[in-house]
């Protein structure tokens, strides 16, 4: 039997517009149909909290919370290759937040990222292709740090290195001198690390864009001559010296202006940027295209689909795309997906002209 992740119940208790609620989840798909506002978006962002410890659309936990209420617990009943996983996240009152699994509290919330894998697809996620570098990477970042804990430590270690060359480049600016001993000494850990991270994203990008296009052309029929080329300082020369030679330019702008934190992904369509020519058509097949090479490349390296969470994705999408992206990810194996949608029955209209049983939940 192959193995799968499926989530069989959750509760929510003060998790934003919900007080209290519980849901029950009998089939492979499952869809969730109502009007803006009843809680179609929320129920799935509380299912990704509980593969990632965090929300997908907020960074503060206390905006999670139900307005005027304090404090806030989810609890999912995951199946994942036939072993019960009892996933509990608690905010307490004085927002002191627990995350536990079958009983057993994290010291390090950053230990469970990659446990249970989900990809999420929302309407603002057309950043990804239309926005800044900042989203790119941090969709990068995502996909490896589920399948590397050590990308994971070492994007931290880095992060928190960068915050203190940029406090240094501050107090530099403030008192007219810098420590160039311990700026030589921070030079030389973040280099390590920004090269870990860059031979890491280099390796897996060269899989993962291939993969992207090819599902580009599967949902949109056509290729549009769209190509991904990845970007980086690091393709111009050694970090180290990278950051010895731009010394004199973060002195003046009191930040780190080259390395792996600048990196993005360069999108284009035939000789021009993909974001001034695509249509809205080719934007969302593109998204979907770049969040599906996600969902396949989680399932290779954990042997398992990840839960597949489709928010409103019915918008802006011909019936075709629409009808090859459900095509994909409904009937290819025994990976659980969640679709939300306002209309019932457009959704119900879908998901039987591909012939697969699903469950709808109707919110009021």
């Amino acid at each position: 039997m192959p193995a799968m992740l499926h989530l069989q119940q959750i509760s929510l208790v003060q998790f934003r517009n919900y007080v209290q609620q519980e849901f029950y989840f009998t089939e492979k798909v499952i869809g969730i149909c109502g009007l803006n506002g009843s809680g179609k978006t929320t129920l799935l962002d509380a299912i990704y909290y509980l593969g990632f410890t965090k929300s997908y659309f907020t960074r503060s936990d206390s905006q999670n919370v139900h307005h005027g209420l304090f404090g806030m617990r989810l609890k999912g009943d995951f199946l994942l290759n036939d072993e019960p996983q009892e996933v509990i996240s608690i905010l307490r009152e004085n927002n002191r937040k627990e995350f536990s699994v079958n009983g057993d509290d994290y010291k390090k919330f950053s230990e469970h990222i990659g446990k249970l894998p989900c990809v999420m697809i929302a309407p603002d996620d057309v950043a990804l292709v239309i926005g800044g570098s900042e989203e790119r990477r941090k969709f990068i970042d995502t996909i490896l740090s589920q399948i590397d804990r050590n990308y994971l430590q070492d994007l931290i270690d880095y992060t928190k290195i960068l915050q203190q060359r940029n406090s240094l480049l501050k107090q530099a600016a403030e008192s007219g001198t810098i420590n160039d001993a311990l700026l030589q000494i921070i030079n030389e850990q973040l280099s390590q690390k920004g090269i870990a991270i860059y031979q890491q994203r280099t390796q897996f990008l060269q899989v993962f864009l291939e993969l992207a296009l090819q599902f580009y052309t599967r949902i949109a029929g056509k290729d549009d001559g769209v190509s991904i080329t990845y970007e980086s300082d690091l393709q111009n020369g050694a970090m180290l010296q990278l950051l010895q030679q731009s010394k004199q330019k973060d002195m003046l702008l009191q930040r780190t202006t080259v390395g792996i934190h600048k990196d993005d992904l360069q999108i284009k369509m035939g000789d021009t940027a993909f974001k001034n020519d695509a249509s809205q058509g080719q934007r969302k097949s593109l998204l979907f295209a770049l969040k599906l090479a996600e969902w396949q490349i989680l399932k290779t390296k954990k042997g398992f689909a990840p839960i597949l969470l489709l928010d409103d994705v019915f918008e802006k999408l011909d019936e075709q795309r629409m009808h090859n992206l459900l095509q994909w990810v409904c009937t290819n194996d025994d990976g659980q997906v969640f679709i939300t949608d306002t209309h019932s029955a457009r959704l119900q209209q879908q998901l039987n002209a591909i012939n697969v049983s699903f469950q709808l939940i109707e919110l009021n």
